[in-house]
């Protein structure tokens, strides 16, 4: 039986490198061989149009990997190695039966993604992070580094972008905690969004700011440009970028923040904050931009306060104290994402920061997620439950917005 790599190797040998062939050659030529080794031996229509299939993208697109990107049930590409390829289908996780022709086409096809979004990754710079055409997040680690070869991880985003009404459909969150944030992205409460790996931090962010006022001048702060924020005609885009090959060049999170504080924005959203960054974010949030929207990593409300007093001590020495009333004025509600033992992604709590009082940060739970039962397919029911009133209702009085009772 015909095997990709063969017809590769022959197509190969056959293209004309005397100039560039377009995309109708390529076809062409694939197309002819196709034919000449069907009548050496019968290959069936359906796998006749997969091979082509296949010897296209590995010249043009990026090879086995183009129809596991075009699928739009994978929501996750893990490949360890040429010829170790996991997905994510459906939150569970299964081996691919398709592999890399060798470890130099795997790394060719790094190189082709890395490039595309002007990033460099190599033996010296072995760890990169960048993005594909249609967004989707891509991480790479080369040798020497790690051991069995490249490692890629390629996080893919839904073709049509998540929206508030679509979560409250999916039952991610109620229509009672979605009105409400709604309300408050509206009246510019600064809103921070933690949350783990794959809990949904950037798809809820995307789906927040559709509320953002359209008259205001926003500002989006990225590593990698993922978020896909419409409906804004003032919508300023920032992407870090890395160091070139003689290692200068580089602007980071802190460098566009700043820069951004200049650019006379109204609100600034951080994609995510991960490092000393911490307190450039915190000083925006503190300096008259309210509505400012940013997502962190963490397991709980209470531990992303920790991580972030821990991000700002990585780029500046202050007073533990001082950290913590800057991470109490500056952030106004906390909203912790979670993914549940179901793979189902859901609004867990959504709290209020009160302020600093006796060597703490103090919150309080306005709703929470609370488990009722487990379904007879796996599937975990519950409902939101209603805690304490907002405290601090100034910026929704301020915005017009009079809440019963007041």
């Amino acid at each position: 039986m015909l095997r990709a790599e063969q017809l590769h190797e022959l197509v190969l040998s056959r293209m004309d490198m005397s100039h560039e062939m377009k995309d109708e050659e390529l076809l062409d030529l694939i197309h002819q061989l196709l034919e000449e080794k069907s009548r050496e031996e019968f290959i069936p229509l359906k796998e006749k149009a997969a091979l082509g299939k296949e010897l296209f993208n590995s010249f043009r697109k990026l090879d086995i990997l183009q129809e596991l990107i075009e699928d739009e049930e994978i929501t996750e590409i893990m490949i360890n190695g040429a010829s170790c390829i996991f997905i994510e289908k459906g939150g569970e996780i299964h081996r691919s039966d398709k592999k890399f022709v060798s470890r130099g086409k795997l790394e060719d096809v790094v190189q082709q993604m890395v490039a595309n979004c002007n990033r460099i990754v190599n033996e010296a710079s072995p760890i990169v992070d960048a993005r594909l055409a249609d967004g989707s997040r891509v991480n790479v680690v080369l040798p020497p580094i790690a051991i069995d070869g490249p490692i890629v991880t390629i996080r893919k985003f839904p073709s049509e972008r998540i929206t508030l009404e679509n979560l409250v459909q999916f039952e991610a969150i109620s229509r009672e905690v979605a009105d409400f944030l709604v309300r408050l992205v509206r009246a510019g409460y600064n809103i921070f969004i933690s949350g783990g790996t794959g809990s949904g931090k950037t798809t809820f962010l995307n789906a927040l700011s559709d509320y953002i006022p359209k008259e205001e001048r926003v500002i989006t702060i990225e590593d990698n440009a993922e978020l896909q924020i419409r409906k804004l005609p003032n919508l300023v885009r920032l992407e870090a970028r890395n160091a070139n090959v003689e290692g200068v060049g580089e602007i980071t999170i802190r460098d566009l923040i700043r820069t951004a504080l200049r650019m006379r924005p109204d609100r600034i959203i951080v994609g995510e904050v991960r490092g000393k960054e911490a307190i450039d974010m915190l000083q925006a949030f503190n300096t008259g931009h309210d509505g400012s929207l940013c997502t962190g990593h963490s397991n709980s409300p209470r531990d992303m306060l920790s991580r972030l007093e821990t991000m700002v001590l990585m780029g500046m020495e202050l007073p533990l104290s001082a950290i913590q009333r800057q991470i109490a004025s500056g952030i106004d509600i906390i909203v912790h994402i979670g993914r549940l033992r179901d793979k189902s992604r859901k609004i867990l709590e959504i709290m209020e920061v009160l302020g600093y009082e006796e060597g703490e940060i103090r919150l309080k739970t306005l709703f929470s997620f609370q488990e009722t039962k487990e379904a007879a397919d796996g599937r975990i029911e519950g409902a939101w439950v209603k805690g304490e009133e907002l405290t601090n209702r100034t910026k929704l009085l301020a915005a017009g917005d009079y809440v019963e009772g007041m």
